[in-house]
Formats: C-alpha cells, sequence, structure tokens
C-alpha cells in the first residue's frame, strides 16, 4: 500500500517538469515554423530583376534623327560661311582705308608748313605792288636800276617759292568771275555791279590756296549784290 502511494507521488511530481518540457518543444517547433514561414515571405516580396534589354531603335527613327542633325550642321556651315564673308569684306575695306589714310598723311602732312611758306609769297607779292611801273621803266639813275634789279630779284625769289609749293601739290586760284562758294572762298564784302548776277566774284583781294583737291586757304574776295 504504502508503495503504491510512493510511486503516485512520484508521477505527480513529475508531471509539471514533463508539461513544461513539452512546452519548450512545442514553443521551439512553432518559432522555427513561424521564422521559415517570415524568411519566405520577405523572399517573395523583393522586386523582380529586369534583365531585359531596350529594343534597338528601327531603320526609320535612326534615318530621321541623322537627317535632323544633318540639317543641323548644314545651317551652321551656312551661318559659319556668311561670317566669314563679312569678315573678309571688313579686312578688305579696312585695308582700303589704311591705304587711304597713308596716302593722305604723306600728301597733307606739309600742310602747315605750306600755309605758312603762303604766307611769305603774300608778302613777297605786296612788296612788288608797292613799286610803281614808272619808277621801273625810268631806269636811267643808279637808283632806279637798283630799283629794277631788286624788284626782279623779288620776282624770282617768290616764283621760286611757287615753284616749290607746286611739287608737293600746293597750288593758287583765282575765283575772279566765278561764282562765289563758301567752301573755297572768303567774302570780304557785296557791292552792286551793274551787268553781274548776284553772287558772282568780282574781285579777289588775295589769291586762294589749294593742297591737291583740299582747300589749303580760301580766297578773299569781294561778291557782286
Amino acid at each position: 500500500m504504502s508503495s503504491s502511494f510512493s510511486v503516485a507521488t512520484r508521477l505527480l511530481r513529475s508531471c509539471p517538469t514533463t508539461l513544461r518540457t513539452s512546452q519548450y518543444r512545442l514553443a521551439a517547433s512553432t518559432s522555427g515554423r513561424l521564422s521559415t514561414r517570415y524568411y519566405s515571405a520577405t523572399a517573395d516580396q523583393s522586386p523582380p530583376v529586369d534583365d531585359a534589354k531596350p529594343p534597338p531603335p528601327t531603320e526609320e527613327g535612326g534615318e530621321t534623327e541623322l537627317q535632323t542633325k544633318l540639317k543641323q550642321k548644314e545651317a551652321d556651315l551656312a551661318d559659319l560661311t556668311s561670317r566669314l564673308k563679312y569678315a573678309q569684306a571688313d579686312f578688305v575695306n579696312l585695308q582700303k582705308i589704311a591705304a587711304r589714310e597713308k596716302d593722305q598723311a604723306s600728301v597733307y602732312a606739309i600742310s602747315n608748313f605750306a600755309r605758312d611758306l603762303i604766307g611769305t609769297v603774300d608778302v613777297l607779292g605786296l612788296a612788288l605792288k608797292s613799286v610803281p611801273a614808272e619808277a621801273l621803266s625810268s631806269s636811267s639813275s643808279d637808283a632806279g636800276k637798283h630799283l629794277k634789279n631788286l624788284h626782279e630779284g623779288v620776282t624770282m625769289t617768290q616764283r621760286e617759292l611757287l615753284k616749290t609749293l607746286g611739287k608737293y601739290g600746293v597750288t593758287p586760284f583765282d575765283p575772279t568771275g566765278e561764282t562765289f562758294d563758301p567752301n573755297h572762298h572768303e567774302a570780304l564784302y557785296e557791292a552792286p555791279i551793274p551787268g553781274k548776277e548776284p553772287g558772282t566774284v568780282i574781285d579777289c583781294q588775295k589769291v586762294g590756296y589749294k593742297i591737291k583737291e583740299r582747300t589749303l586757304r580760301a580766297a578773299q574776295v569781294g561778291v557782286a549784290r
């Protein structure tokens, strides 16, 4: 009787341990299955890898793109050609302007010097006009001979100066009888002259001078009114 009671007591004591062991095994088994399912679900949700390559362009699309590029290159070539022509024209014009300025500089470089010499020629002309013709004709006395020789010397000096100025394109002009031109003439006075049209140069007090085609000094004149 007592032995049976002790066996029963041991069985009851061992039941909680057996139950706890079974619970641990069940939890481990369940955890393993849940973990497996979790990783399987995560793997299923990963995005698919698309290894497919884009389709090659069609023949028509390639030709259209090449034609567009060709037209663009042709437009660029036309623009560059136009710019080159304009640049060449500008360069030619620049060369002409430089050559013309060089010629003008060489021609008109003596303008100031020639203008000063013109004043000397004017003084010599006034000196010649101051000697009356009668004094030159009566050369019987020594004084008359010396005066005539002096007059001839001054005349030769004036002539040589004008000749030298002429070598460099400086020439005198007398506009008497011409129509008054303010670009070349300087009016000193106006007077009514019968038979003369208004604006006609009737008298030249001081001759003008030109260097080539440019007026170096305007002629001082009287004009009919």
